[in-house]
């Protein structure tokens, strides 16, 4: 940040502020740079938001605030999230550790993390950084509780550095929601009107005819107003942003502190949020170094870095910037200062299930390629989510695709009924990921190069995604997932993913998923189930061993059983089964079954009875309930519509 960005910033706050804040800003400026003699290091992320900035290039955006800080800042361009959605990445942002190391990758699954896994800004705190958080935690663990005691002096939504000591370096975080998927897409347009773009004036409000729509969207007057409704949501957003920095600059504090601004996944749209795609995962990231701290940046203010980052790698790296080395469990690479590693070739990510949609999802990208593996490909990328459906560009796409009114294929790629078990994207030709590559014999040595790379970091941070959450929580009784998978005897992880990487292959894997539903472990027996139902028809070979599987240990693998076997023939036992799941005290395996009767449609009307009875019971709080809820909501109100 020069000289004359300064005057200009600190000329305009006087201007506004009076003669009484001169006073009190000269003050306060004058000590700052002698008392603290470590970075203040403030954190603004915003939530649910692609590279939508006018920094970046998009013109439709306006947010003249974030380019003056982008031009002020060190510009990143190939920054990615670790998951597509907010609780497992702020998982591994408060712990520098992947979610699925921890068995948190599934959206609010609660498991225990280790203890000493205690946060990352208590290593700050514990150093005498004054630590706060406004205000979401969403940590994705039942150990939530205890990371917020250990890492925030304050944490709600009064938090600000200004509790601080005289002198005290700060690390404070603040989280604008007003971009979240709730704002930009879901809550009624009448109430975003009011909540959101009243705070914009009519000339600042975005014009939905010039909507820049990406070719996976079709065109219609609501998908327009969508668009220009999260664009209103950003330019919000920037004016949010500025008074967060004009505070800064009116404690005297910008000369000591590094700012970050980025986003915590892409944005909260169709296509994009739950998605590891681009749309789903690129993020901006803007990091602004005071003239004291030059020497950590890596370029200069307003210049460009196009570096490989991953969200693990900004835990170590905050800690190092405060001479702080990193804890030995913390898995990303510091990437600011003196300790700065050598930029890595790849990143990776991971979508699990999101409130009561299943899905198993991962990726690893390059700087000029997305390689993603579906381990569900029979599932649509549309599939029903209810909370996404209160959005009225969801109910748009999918009433045009059940219709056969989308008419393009990148259309369909996203709301088409199932997806491909392999995608090969070339990101720097096709931005938007619509022609996918996998199936190209010239790609046929790159695709075989990621395969092995995105299998060996599954391998590396042990993957316990793969093992379904009714099953985890068996297995970690008096201990965490993380361990678990590091103890003397850890879950068979390599043969479980195996048996994953069979589902989609078709009627040729019949057999040998016959074969693993007599496996000796669950997971191995719960992924031959998901490949026996994904077959569809022509899986009426294994109808015997599916109605044994209907008697197995694990409830993961019986409601697989039991709605592959519906799916095969209306099997009565099978549905039965469902509801007694249903009703049952196991709430993971409740939320499975909940699922299952709801994709099942009109088949499931035998047991309309005790979907009715469970949706009333979830009517209780928790997770669990909520997800039941879900499920059942469109179900119950589909069956009883047509009856």
């Amino acid at each position: 940040m020069n000289r004359n960005t300064h005057q200009y910033r600190r000329r305009d706050l006087l201007r506004a502020a009076g003669t009484s804040a001169i006073a009190l800003l000269v003050a306060r400026s004058a000590p700052a740079a002698k008392r603290v003699m470590r970075p203040n290091i403030l954190w603004i992320t915003v939530e649910d938001m692609s590279p939508n900035l006018g920094c970046y290039g998009d013109k439709y955006a306006t947010t003249p605030n974030i380019d003056r800080l982008a031009a002020e800042s060190v510009r990143y361009t190939n920054v990615f999230a670790t998951a597509p959605v907010c609780s497992p990445v702020r998982s591994c942002l408060v712990t520098g550790v992947i979610a699925t190391s921890m068995g948190t990758s599934n959206l609010r699954s609660q498991f225990p993390i280790p203890e000493e896994f205690k946060g990352t800004a208590s290593y700050l705190r514990d150093k005498g950084y004054y630590c706060t958080n406004n205000v979401k935690t969403d940590y994705n663990t039942s150990n939530a509780s205890k990371l917020v005691k250990a890492c925030w002096n304050q944490c709600s939504s009064k938090a600000h550095w200004r509790g601080k000591k005289a002198g005290q370096p700060f690390f404070a975080i603040f989280n604008d929601m007003v971009t979240h998927q709730s704002r930009s897409m879901v809550m009624p347009y009448a109430q975003f009107a009011r909540n959101v773009q009243s705070k914009l004036s009519d000339s600042e409000r975005h014009d939905p005819s010039k909507a820049p729509l990406p070719p996976y969207y079709p065109d219609t007057p609501i998908t327009r107003r969508t668009v220009a409704r999260y664009y209103d949501c950003i330019s919000v957003m920037d004016k949010n942003t500025a008074l967060i920095l004009r505070q800064l600059e009116a404690d005297g504090l910008a000369d000591d502190t590094i700012v970050f601004f980025y986003s915590d996944h892409g944005a909260g749209l169709p296509r994009h949020k739950r998605l590891v795609l681009d749309s789903g995962l690129r993020v901006p990231l803007l990091i602004r170094f005071p003239k004291k701290y030059e020497h950590l940046a890596p370029a200069k203010a307003g210049e460009t870095i196009d570096r490989m980052l991953s969200f693990v790698d900004f835990p170590p790296t905050l800690l190092s910037l405060v001479g702080i080395t990193p804890p030995k469990y913390m898995q990303g690479q510091i990437f600011l200062g003196r300790s700065a590693a050598k930029p890595q070739t790849h990143i990776y990510a991971a979508r699990d299930r999101v409130d009561e949609a299943y899905d198993l999802a991962r990726c690893v990208r390059d700087s000029n390629w997305l390689y993603v593996r579906n381990y569900m490909p029979h599932l649509s990328y549309n599939q029903p989510s209810f909370y996404s459906d209160q959005g009225e560009i969801r109910n748009d796409i999918t009433a045009l695709a059940a219709a056969g009114k989308l008419k393009t294929t990148a259309q369909k790629h996203y709301a088409g009924p199932t997806r491909a078990r392999e995608e090969l994207y070339d990101t720097a030709n096709d931005p938007h990921q619509i022609n996918n590559l996998a199936g190209d014999p010239k790609q046929a040595q790159r695709i075989e190069k990621m395969r092995k790379l995105l299998r060996g970091w599954m391998a590396d941070v042990k993957d316990m995604g793969f093992i379904p959450e009714c099953d985890l929580a068996g297995r970690i009784k008096g201990t965490t997932a993380y361990q678990l998978a590091r103890s003397d005897t850890p879950p068979p992880i390599e043969r479980i993913i195996d048996a994953a990487e069979l589902v989609g292959s078709g009627p040729k894997a019949i057999n040998e998923q016959i074969k693993l539903l007599q496996d000796t472990d669950s997971a191995v027996r719960y992924w031959a189930a998901v490949g026996l139902r994904a077959i569809g028809p022509k899986a009426v070979l294994a109808a015997g061993p599916l109605a044994k599987a209907m008697g197995d240990s694990s409830p993961a693998v019986r409601v697989e059983a039991a709605w592959a076997l519906v799916d095969l023939g209306g099997n009565k036992k099978a549905l039965t089964l469902l509801a007694t799941e249903l009703e049952g005290s196991n709430q993971r395996a409740a939320v499975r079954a909940a699922r299952a009767l709801q994709m099942l449609g009109e088949k499931a009307r035998p047991v309309l009875p005790a979907m009715q009875r469970a949706l009333k019971a979830s009517a209780r709080r928790g997770d669990g309930p909520m997800f039941v809820r879900f499920a059942l909501t469109p179900a119950v109100k589909a069956l009883t519509k047509r009856s």
